[in-house]
């Protein structure tokens, strides 16, 4: 079956789709597909819009398409989980909510690389502002946005478990900051979330839905992309499955927002990548770019837990018989413990004086509970999250065969090297060092979790690799990078896939370095900015300056 053309198909409805599908089409001129091969994020979806309830998605074939890692090589080939959202918002409907920008020298090290000079901070600033309207920041911060259609809050962390944890580690010698997606990211305090008056405020609520009002935008869910068409080397089309048809649908753009898993395995299958794979697995070359599906990187994380000694944190609320009466305080209400995502506040640390910014990151919560669901056997608990930020680890992502539906092999390659392997021993023994600080002994009743047992180097990277989790930020798998890059594969000018016309890519493949924190927000900023390069334009670039802990700012000598 045939269908009509847009000019602009757009294959994923999740984060980055959700930004490109709003921007491409608020001028009204252009007409603008999203296919999505997951379901509607429908509005009285509890186990979406309830922020608490973020557990129950995680492994729901109803909501995630639950990928999973090769055997991992260094963890004893264990297949670590990989949860991806199977509905309208992607990942964004079933996430932590946690919105961190990541730190600006992340963008200089992306504006460093041959090519790249239009992704440093003083460029990516103002596509962060763009997009937000951040309710704690005040009106004149010239780091935040205000007008944006992503509503943010500022976690309370009002229970008294988050001020003893960010006392502590000042105790540890660590700062407190006030805004880690201002000035200053380095330091603890509060975190910014993306829930708004009790509820999940996804990338499908702030740009999906206002775009769906327009008679130029189409979105389709449950439409499984099988290929892309080309005449020559232009795509010119999609090929999808929907209700048991096949369709094709022609487009003036195609533009991949599948994210680091189906991305590079749409490209491979449409002949774009290694060529000595491609052949290996029964594709036709179509064009030479060895970097699809290379570069493949995440955030590993790891949970100490420990249980706590006064009545204060949220491990009641984890009690099977105590959850009708939260979700009906949250119905009525939008309050209570289920109108939060627990990850209120933590913060991110340098674990050594050579790496030049934070590349360690935690999140703090009142509750000792696993992303599964599991809680620790205690009556009250708390948990950091901690892993190393810019592991040098790389993996990558390899079509098996020309069946589209065929899950991928994907391999990370986690604790594969010795800068990985260092730096996770050192986020165990600061971590350690904080929760120890006389600010937590009121609260402090030992730790459950890797437990006394697990002291030296090596006991630390056996757990690691026994007990690590990944924190969900899989990427860089299409790099941008100009075409004398061997691995690069979008052109970070046009967003423009190497060797083609027509195809394009905005989503977190096209990242060539995992930024240092949760990467919703950078995707996010990647797309908003890929839109306007897709319609040929681009904001200003704000050069603000930012903190440097190895040198003493221009704003810290005037106060």
């Amino acid at each position: 079956m045939t269908a009509k053309h847009y000019d602009y198909i757009i294959v994923g409805g999740g984060s980055a789709g959700a930004v490109l599908a709003d921007r491409l089409s608020v001028e009204g001129n252009q007409s603008v597909l999203v296919l999505e091969a997951g379901r509607s994020d429908y509005p009285w979806d509890l186990f979406i819009q309830m922020p608490a309830a973020l557990t129950f998605p995680s492994g729901n074939r109803f909501y995630d398409w639950r990928y999973e890692s090769d055997p991992e090589p260094f963890m004893g080939g264990r297949r670590v989980a990989h949860a991806r959202g199977k509905v309208l918002g992607g990942s964004s409907s079933i996430n932590g909510m946690i919105f961190q920008r990541g730190n600006p020298l992340d963008y200089e090290r992306w504006g460093a690389d041959a090519g790249m000079e239009s992704w440093d901070f003083a460029h990516c600033l103002p596509y962060f502002k763009r997009m937000e309207n951040a309710l704690a920041a005040a009106p004149d911060d010239p780091y935040r946005g205000h007008d944006g259609p992503l509503i943010l809050e500022r976690g309370p962390a009002t229970n008294p478990l988050f001020q003893a944890f960010f006392d502590a580690a000042v105790e540890a010698g660590y700062p407190r900051t006030d805004d880690v997606n201002g000035y200053r990211q380095e330091g603890f305090g509060p975190f910014d979330r993306n829930v708004h008056k009790g509820e999940r405020y996804s990338a499908s609520r702030g740009y999906l839905r206002p775009a769906r009002k327009r008679p130029n935008v189409t979105v389709q869910t449950l439409a499984y992309v099988t290929g892309i068409e080309f005449q020559g080397n232009r795509a010119t089309g999609v090929t999808y499955r929907h209700a048991g048809q096949t369709h094709t649908v022609g487009g003036g753009e195609v533009i991949l927002c599948g994210g680091a898993f189906n991305t590079p395995q749409l490209l491979q299958l449409a002949g774009i990548g290694d060529p000595k794979h491609l052949r290996s697995v029964g594709v036709t070359p179509r064009v030479e770019l060895p970097g699809v599906g290379e570069n493949l990187q995440d955030h590993l994380e790891v949970y100490i837990q420990h249980a706590c000694l006064q009545p204060v944190s949220q491990q009641p609320s984890l009690e099977l018989w105590r959850m009708p009466f939260i979700g009906l305080e949250w119905l009525l209400g939008r309050k209570g413990p289920a109108a939060t995502n627990h990850f209120e506040g933590g913060g991110f640390v340098r674990s050594n004086d050579d790496v030049e910014y934070p590349n360690l990151m935690y999140h703090f919560l009142p509750v000792a509970v696993r992303y599964d669901g599991k809680k620790a056997d205690v009556e009250h608990g708390y948990q950091v999250h901690v892993g190393p930020m810019y592991s040098d680890a790389r993996g990558q992502l390899k079509i098996r065969s020309t069946d589209p539906t065929a899950r991928p092999s994907i391999l990370f390659n986690y604790l594969s090297t010795e800068q990985d392997r260092r730096e996770w021993i050192e986020a165990i023994r600061v971590s350690r060092e904080i929760l120890r600080q006389p600010a937590m002994a009121p609260f402090n009743g030992g730790e459950i979790s890797p437990g006394a047992a697990v002291q030296t180097d090596q006991e630390i990277l056996d757990w690691v690799a026994r007990d690590a989790e990944t924190a969900l930020h899989p990427s860089c798998t299409a790099k941008m990078g100009p075409a004398s890059d061997p691995l690069a594969v979008v052109d970070p000018l046009t967003m423009q896939v190497h060797g083609t016309e027509g195809l394009r890519v905005a989503d977190a493949s096209a990242m060539p370095y995992v930024t240092n924190g949760n990467i919703f927000a950078p995707v996010m900023m990647l797309a908003e900015k890929a839109a306007d390069l897709i319609l040929g334009r681009q904001l200003p670039a704000e050069p603000e300056p930012f903190y440097r802990h190895s040198t003493v700012s221009e704003l810290e000598e005037a106060s």
